[in-house]
C-alpha cells in the first residue's frame, strides 16, 4: 500500500501556503514526522507575515494597492467615482447580459429586478452618459469596488472580487490602441508587475480588444474601446478606451502565490497569511 499525505494533511498544508507534492513514505511514522515538520515551518512563516502586518504595515496589501492605484490615477487626471453594488436587471440588459448570455447564469440575483453587480461597467456607463453632457473631452473616470459572480472558486477565481475599471472618453480613434497599452503599462508599473504580454482577445460583452496576460498565462486585465455598439443604449457618441483589472489577481501574481484566496476578502486569510495557526 502506497503511503502519502492524508487528504486533511494536504488541505492543511495548502491552507498554510505550502505547495504539496505527491510524496510517498516508507511508513506512517515517516509521513507523520514529515507532516509535523513542514506544518511547524509553515506556521512560523504565517505568524511572521501576520506580525509584519500588525507591527509595520497595519493595512493588507489589497487595501494598499487600492490606495496606490487611486492616487496614481488621480495624478494622471482621472476622477474616482463610487456607485451602488446593487444594480438593476435593465442595466445588465443594456450590456447585452440577458438569458442568452453565458454571464447571466453567474449573476447573484436578489429578485427579478435587481442583482449584485457582476461588473462595474453598467454604472460607469450611466454616470458617464450624464457627465458627458456638461464636461469637456477627454473625460477620465475610474472606479474600484466589489463585483460578484458565481465562479468555480478555482485557484484564480472568486465569488466576490475587487475590480478596477477605468475609462477615457474622447481618445482619438487613431490613438486608442497605443493609449490602452500606455494605461495598462502604467497600472502594472505602479503595481510592481513587469513580466506580462498583450494579446488580442474577443470579449463576450465588448468584442475585440486586448488582454493583459502574465508570463504564466494568467489573465490580469481586459480592455475595450469604442465607439461600440453598447454605447447607443446610453446615447454616447464618442471614441474611448477602457480597462478592467482584478486586484486580487494582480496580488496573486505579484506575490507569487499559488492561489488567489490568500489576498481576497476572507475569514481564513489576512494579507497572505492563514489566521488559523495555533
Amino acid at each position: 500500500m502506497e503511503i502519502t499525505y492524508t487528504k486533511s494533511q494536504r488541505n492543511r498544508l495548502t491552507e498554510l501556503g505550502c505547495g504539496v507534492e505527491e510524496t510517498t513514505f516508507s511508513s506512517i511514522e515517516e509521513r507523520e514526522l514529515s507532516y509535523k515538520k513542514i506544518e511547524r515551518e509553515m506556521v512560523v512563516q504565517n505568524k511572521n507575515k501576520l506580525n509584519n502586518l500588525f507591527e509595520n504595515e497595519h493595512r493588507p496589501k489589497l487595501c494598499q494597492l487600492q490606495e496606490t492605484i487611486a492616487k496614481a490615477l488621480c495624478d494622471k487626471g482621472f476622477t474616482q467615482v463610487t456607485t451602488p453594488t446593487i444594480i438593476t436587471a435593465k442595466a445588465l440588459e443594456k450590456m447585452t447580459v440577458d438569458e442568452n448570455n453565458k454571464l447571466y447564469k453567474q449573476v447573484f440575483w436578489l429578485d427579478k429586478k435587481s442583482c449584485l453587480r457582476p461588473m462595474l461597467a453598467p454604472n460607469l456607463y450611466q454616470v458617464s452618459s450624464q457627465l458627458l453632457n456638461n464636461k469637456k473631452l477627454p473625460l477620465r473616470l475610474f472606479e474600484i469596488g466589489s463585483c460578484f459572480r458565481k465562479e468555480s472558486e478555482g485557484n484564480s477565481h472568486l465569488k466576490e472580487f475587487t475590480m478596477l475599471n477605468l475609462v477615457e472618453w474622447g481618445t482619438p480613434i487613431e490613438e486608442r490602441v497605443q493609449r490602452l497599452k500606455e494605461l495598462a503599462e502604467y497600472i502594472l508599473e505602479i503595481t510592481g508587475i513587469t513580466e506580462y504580454n498583450l494579446e488580442e482577445e474577443n470579449s463576450v460583452v465588448y468584442g475585440d480588444g486586448l488582454d493583459v496576460v502574465s508570463s504564466t498565462g494568467l489573465e490580469l486585465a481586459s480592455t475595450s474601446m469604442g465607439p461600440h455598439a453598447l454605447d447607443d443604449a446610453w446615447k454616447i457618441n464618442c471614441s474611448w478606451v477602457g480597462l478592467g483589472f482584478g486586484l486580487e489577481r494582480l496580488l496573486m501574481y505579484r506575490e507569487k502565490e499559488k492561489g488567489i484566496h490568500r489576498h481576497s476578502k476572507s475569514l481564513t486569510f489576512l494579507d497572505g497569511a492563514c489566521i488559523r495557526i495555533k
